[in-house]
């Protein structure tokens, strides 16, 4: 079975998203690149809502080719592309660069996807990994927090029905004052 973990940078005050959707807080340093990029090659299959597949696919399928583009980002882009991935929209058409599209119910394709799957799943965009957490499908969740408030925006956990015991399995500072805290589901 594979594990369902829900990484994204985010906020001091618990945003993955300013207001209009406004991402320009959460620039990494060098060191927080490659972490992003080692986890994207250890990815097994990456779940992305429609928001954020439309952001990710505007800029990393081509990245290695822009003007300027540091080897860590070139990187990237190749382990992006490589990299399994799912999309879940009713609106999003076509999907390119090793990608699938599903249209509907989202819950029930997650957990058929963690079935079948063996390693590492990431889910990716608010939407969808509110429905994966209400639903009880995320095993772990990854907070890359930066030291910012933003006041406002898409939140990183979704509104919930019970409590979900969490255990902390790993920290991590980064330059710039960027914690990483890891959790796993208690179960």
């Amino acid at each position: 079975m594979g594990k369902l973990t829900f990484a994204m940078n985010v906020s001091l005050d618990g945003y993955i998203a300013a207001p209009g959707d406004d991402l320009g807080w959460s620039m990494p340093s060098d060191e927080l690149f490659q972490w992003w990029s080692d986890r994207v090659a250890a990815t097994g299959l990456a779940l992305y809502g429609r928001k954020l597949w439309g952001t990710m696919s505007s800029h990393w399928p081509a990245a290695d080719q822009e003007p300027g583009a540091t080897p860590a980002q070139i990187e990237f882009a190749h382990r992006w592309r490589d990299m399994p991935k799912v999309v879940f929209s009713s609106r999003t058409r076509p999907v390119n660069w090793n990608t699938r599209l599903v249209i509907g119910d989202a819950v029930p394709e997650i957990a058929r996807l963690k079935v079948e799957a063996d390693g590492q799943i990431d889910v990716g965009g608010a939407t969808l990994a509110a429905a994966a957490m209400r639903a009880g499908l995320i095993d772990e969740y990854a907070l890359v927090t930066h030291p910012v408030l933003v006041g406002g925006g898409t939140p990183f956990f979704a509104a919930l029905d019970h409590w979900v015991q969490l255990r902390l399995v790993e920290t991590r500072a980064f330059p710039d004052g960027v914690v990483l805290a890891r959790y796993d589901v208690r179960r």
